[in-house]
């Protein structure tokens, strides 16, 4: 299924996105030496419903899961990159955490993850990591727009993610959302220019490049949901729901406070 938002229901994404990069914007505030996954997701559940909105994590169960998530939020450390399920895990010096959030809010999901770094410790690899998907997440927005198809986006955010030295898995990428989660067109994080379904005006992508420093094979821990490098290597993943608009692309899960 594939979606197009009326300016009634856009105006409802935007605020949903801003609910998702505020919280976001204030775990990672929070996400300190020590703290514990299941804290994070136990404050992200507070944020959520005390916004009246709902998770879109708690009830899923697609085929590649096992059962329900049953969490509020993706908490995915050093060699996890995706559909990190909440555990009883401190966090340490220098950990690569990704927290990935969506929420529905006023019957619209938004989508968003963040990468960075907890405490002191600065890898000089992770800090790569992070900052290619970023880049790589820039340049697939600056792709979009009306007119523009998917192959131009997934070309983009592989010509960024292949310069930097990194290989692409393509069995999750980007995903178009709105009244759920996850809808059609999916985004591959690579792509040729010019391919696939055009892009037009009140259409919501979730854009999200991940990588892996040293491979592109992911395995499944023992909780059914969590993936990881196959090598143990590091990961980073980098995440918005962007709005199609008359004249480009707009951004609705950037935090409403510095």
């Amino acid at each position: 299924m594939i979606e197009i938002l009326n300016p009634t229901l856009l105006d409802r994404a935007r605020d949903t996105g801003a609910l998702v990069a505020d919280i976001l914007h204030t775990l990672k505030g929070r996400s300190t030496v020590g703290t514990n996954l299941l804290d994070i997701d136990r404050w992200a559940k507070e944020m959520i419903l005390d916004a009246g909105a709902t998770s879109c994590y708690v009830d899923y169960a697609p085929s590649f899961g096992r059962g329900p998530f049953g969490h509020y939020i993706c908490t995915a450390v050093n060699d996890a990159v995706l559909h990190g399920r909440p555990r009883n895990q401190t966090l340490a010096d220098g950990d690569l955490l990704t927290l990935d959030l969506a929420v529905s809010l006023g019957g619209v999901a938004a989508d968003a993850a963040i990468s960075f770094l907890v405490g002191e410790a600065r890898p000089e690899e992770s800090v790569k990591l992070i900052d290619t998907t970023e880049r790589a997440l820039a340049a697939g927005i600056a792709a979009a727009g009306p007119g523009a198809r998917i192959g131009d986006l997934s070309h983009a955010i592989g010509t960024v993610l292949k310069e930097a030295g990194y290989r692409v898995n393509t069995e999750f990428g980007g995903h178009g959302i709105g009244s759920t989660m996850h809808q059609d067109p999916h985004v591959p994080n690579t792509g040729r220019p010019g391919r696939g379904y055009p892009l037009r005006p009140g259409l919501l992508l979730a854009l999200e490049p991940w990588v892996m420093a040293d491979t592109a094979t992911l395995v499944t821990d023992d909780d059914g949901w969590t993936l990881r490098s196959a090598t143990g290597c590091r990961t980073a993943h980098s995440e918005h729901t962007i709005a199609i608009t008359e004249d480009g692309a707009e951004i609705l899960t950037l935090p409403t406070r510095a």
